[in-house]
């Protein structure tokens, strides 16, 4: 077996896979972060209730973890949450000959190519995106992550970055109003300020004085109880399409632009109906170019697991061959 991670800052997810199986994993869990000290008491743990489960874990050799954080060395810090860990040391407290560490969307962009109808829904219209074509990934959860897959030589390269720290640009009034007030609280205010369950939360703060956590505002907006709440998440949809388009202008994206992360999924219909769409459009002499690309929200429960096995497949099988 090899056993595969997604951490971000609120959840670990954890499976495990049969080295014979390049495509599915099984025995998922989800753990919350909160709920453990360190990623190694983490992983412990899950280790732990997969053996009690009757999973052959004993005899583990390879592993990857992709997680919500610049990987770059051995030491590795999380961005929107406390763990910090050596990659070496947990290497060896676990028995492993390999542990590859990677950035979280850097493994999600690695599933693009591989999602099935029934993995990714599209959003707008239908444009026929011509094949191996560069591939763009937003995708706001706790925090936002950014990414990009471009083909070469007969294969897909990982552009793995932290876009969600690129400074946030507004482009209507009422976008300037809430930049004026995190500035105040932030001094840079980064796209992923407003873009993340901490960013919803802001807008509505900044649109509306009232503190509600972001669940809320999502339920209020899609139940239809609340007009704020559905205001704020307009809002939160419509900077989304304008941070989108830069992404796929920027990357040269016309294979698609996909929206991953946890909070775009749950939205639905509104997502739909929102001003997403339009907003990624919306850059003047460009709209035509981007009126081609196709959109995308990414809607398989566990990609990132996914594009983290492809990715230890061909770390293992490079080493191998080396």
């Amino acid at each position: 077996m090899r056993l595969l991670a997604d951490i971000g800052g609120t959840n670990a997810r954890f499976a495990l896979q049969a080295e014979a199986d390049s495509r599915g994993f099984s025995d998922v869990e989800v753990l919350a972060c909160s709920d453990y000290p360190t990623l190694d008491a983490a992983l412990a743990a899950y280790l732990a209730g997969a053996r009690a489960r009757g999973m052959a874990v004993d005899g583990l050799r390879h592993a990857a973890i992709a997680i919500a954080t610049p990987v770059e060395g051995d030491v590795v810090a999380m961005t929107n949450h406390h763990w910090r860990f050596s990659t070496a040391a947990l290497r060896t407290a676990f028995g492993l000959d390999t542990l590859l560490v990677v950035n979280d969307f850097a493994a999600l962009a690695m599933a693009l190519p591989h999602l099935g109808d029934a993995g990714r829904e599209r959003v707008g219209p239908a444009c026929a995106a011509p094949p191996d074509r560069p591939l763009g990934l937003v995708g706001p959860g706790t925090g936002l992550g950014v990414s990009a897959l471009v083909p070469h030589a007969g294969r897909w390269v990982v552009l793995p970055g932290e876009g969600g720290h690129a400074s946030f640009a507004p482009t209507t009034k009422q976008e300037i109003r809430i930049l004026e007030a995190l500035l105040e609280d932030h001094g840079h205010v980064s796209a992923e300020r407003l873009l993340s369950g901490a960013g919803l939360e802001a807008i509505h703060r900044v649109l509306c004085g009232e503190r509600l956590a972001a669940a809320q505002i999502s339920a209020r907006a899609i139940d239809g109880t609340s007009g704020a709440c559905r205001e704020s998440v307009d809002v939160f949809c419509a900077v989304l399409g304008c941070v989108a388009g830069n992404v796929a202008l920027t990357l040269g994206a016309t294979g698609g632009m996909y929206i991953g992360g946890g909070i775009v999924p749950r939205l639905g219909r509104l997502f739909h109906a929102s001003a997403f769409r339009a907003r990624f459009e919306a850059k003047g002499r460009l709209q035509p170019w981007l009126a081609r690309v196709p959109t995308w929200v990414v809607t398989e429960p566990y990609p990132a697991l996914r594009g983290a096995a492809a990715m230890l497949a061909d770390h293992v099988a490079a080493h191998a061959g080396a």
